[in-house]
């Protein structure tokens, strides 16, 4: 692995994961810069799960090497995990909690002082408008805002990374722009979004995007670049042309 890579958030070379004799992950290799919005496609069966599972810790490699948040993946897990964020479409909630008690407990669960704890929820509150909802019990809350209040836990702890797994699954147009918005905030302070999605228009608001066919990335660059190169109007003509490529079901 050369030392270049220590300068990058996510940086992996040859990442691969067998189960038995089926190859879900074929040796892929990349990286993300600081700030960076990544976006991570596949179509189901793809690989992309099994990859951000194990970019996050959670599963370990086949073979190959990785360094997320500056700690590796293989040898370092339980460290990668403390230094990221984590959202998915189910939002990881406590529903029978209310919004200050939530942002507490992940906090606690990250490592903070109670005293910043403190300061950042009632920072957190007022960024997204949420005074008034402080005492609500999140069950309560709409749709919306439960997706809004989940990516601030995530990012509670300031992460160097923040992986979003299908965080818009199952909103409205309107929300999921508004949603994005928070992204734009989060990169802007210097977090690094790495989303998956299967809306094509939000691949359009990523910095670069890969794609993945049969477990290998097919595709990398900037959405600008990438429907120049193959020669479509949108990113969902991209994905199109790259996943009718796929032999697995």
């Amino acid at each position: 692995m050369n030392s270049d890579i220590y300068n990058k958030v996510i940086a992996v070379e040859g990442l691969t994961k067998r189960f038995g004799t089926f190859t879900a992950v074929d040796h892929i290799s990349f990286s993300v810069r600081p700030g960076e919005i990544f976006g991570f496609l596949g179509a189901n069966g793809a690989g992309k799960t099994t990859a951000m599972r194990m970019l996050c810790g959670l599963s370990k490699p086949t073979s190959g090497t990785g360094m997320v948040a500056g700690f590796d993946i293989i040898a370092q897990p339980e460290q990668v995990k403390r230094h990221i964020g984590y959202m998915s479409q189910k939002f990881s909630l406590y529903e029978d909690l209310k919004v200050w008690e939530n942002l507490r407990l992940f906090g606690g669960i990250y490592g903070l002082k109670e005293r910043d704890i403190a300061c950042k929820t009632d920072e957190m509150l007022r960024e997204l408008g949420f005074e008034a909802e402080r005492n609500t019990l999140v069950r309560a809350l709409p749709l919306g805002w439960k997706q809004k209040l989940a990516f601030s836990v995530s990012i509670f702890h300031e992460p160097r990374v923040v992986f979003l797994d299908e965080p818009t699954g199952g909103v409205d147009p309107v929300t999921r722009r508004r949603f994005w918005e928070l992204i734009y905030r989060a990169a802007d302070r210097g977090i690094t979004v790495f989303v998956t999605t299967h809306y094509m228009d939000e691949a359009e608001y990523c910095d670069r995007v890969s794609i993945m066919v049969d477990g290998r990335i097919e595709a990398l660059d900037s959405p600008k670049n990438l429907r120049a190169q193959y020669r479509a109007g949108s990113m969902d003509e991209v994905f199109q042309q790259l996943a009718r490529r796929a032999t697995r079901q």
